[in-house]
């Protein structure tokens, strides 16, 4: 666990400010290459933030120095959160769909340090839309399994316990999920599939992030989770994978990033990946990175 020190020269308002809204814009290298041949397009607002530099040791493995940028990444745990039980790097399981490589980076928002040892959990739908441990609500919640049936309404929104919160799950399959811990940079890597969409909700992957816990042979025990959010996919990207089979089948309706109610439509600093893969080719894979800020000692289980 990271200490915090204090900035005598900050308010504390001013500290509560840089700890909870800060994200890492991504390397310098990748900066100089201006996102250059086969990135995907982003919008960056918000990437005018003031920036300052990060400690050596927080650079990435290359040497590279990277920038802090304000920012707000808390957003709604969702329905289908299943406690972390799949301690895995891949996740793909026999699911179809184009391969994605989802690298983060877990810094503290307050010192810039990255956050070793944390366990981060990620889970999304399947290429037609459909969740594991709940195939029987079909794709996005709305019955029926796709493309045949068309769900009746958005998923459910909200946190455990709240209302349209957490769902108990319908089955035991649990492709598409996995928890794994970041490394003394503060790294962790998965393998997956490019998401597909359901009725009411763009392309997105969900993101939780613990800390202070221990990690055992049965999985990561203790602890409290100190980030809940969410990561999304330009227009461009969605639009691209919607000609490849199986996400040229899915028939639900599709909500882009601008119409969705939960992204906050501020760009890298709401979650928005930054993408690269050969734009004609998009069937062979796409490479997904964001760095988040977290309040290591704050819990953050869902935002309501």
């Amino acid at each position: 666990m990271t200490e915090t020190p204090q900035h005598p020269q900050q308010t504390a308002a001013e500290r509560e400010l840089t700890r909870r809204r800060v994200v890492v814009a991504g390397g310098a290298t990748v900066a100089a290459a201006g996102l250059a041949a086969g990135l995907g397009a982003n919008a960056f607002a918000g990437d005018s933030t003031a920036a300052r530099p990060l400690p050596k040791d927080s650079a990435d493995p290359s040497g590279t120095p990277e920038a802090c940028y304000l920012l707000t990444t808390e957003t709604t745990e969702g329905p289908y959160y299943i406690d972390a039980d799949k301690l895995r790097r891949d996740v793909t399981e026999d699911e179809e769909g184009i391969p994605l490589t989802l690298r983060l980076k877990v810094i503290d928002a307050e010192t810039c340090r990255p956050v070793r040892n944390a366990a981060v959990d990620i889970w999304h739908c399947s290429a037609l839309g459909i969740y594991s441990g709940y195939e029987d609500m079909g794709n996005g919640g709305g019955g029926g399994t796709p493309p045949t049936d068309a769900p009746t309404g958005p998923p459910p929104t909200g946190g455990p316990g709240g209302p349209g919160g957490h769902q108990e799950p319908t089955d035991d399959e649990r492709y598409l999920r996995g928890t794994w811990r970041t490394d003394r940079h503060g790294f962790v890597t998965f393998r997956t599939v490019f998401p597909g969409w359901y009725r009411g909700r763009c392309v997105h992957i969900h993101v939780k992030v613990h800390v202070d816990g221990t990690w055992t042979d049965a999985g990561y025990e203790g602890g409290h989770t100190c980030h809940t959010g969410q990561l999304f996919f330009d227009e461009e990207s969605v639009l691209a994978s919607a000609e490849v089979e199986p996400y040229s089948t899915n028939t639900a309706t599709r909500t882009t990033l601008d119409e969705d109610t939960i992204y906050p439509d501020n760009g890298a600093e709401g979650g928005l990946l930054h993408l690269k893969y050969d734009k004609r080719r998009i069937a062979r894979g796409v490479h997904a990175h964001l760095t988040m800020g977290v309040a290591p000692e704050e819990t953050h289980d869902s935002a309501e």
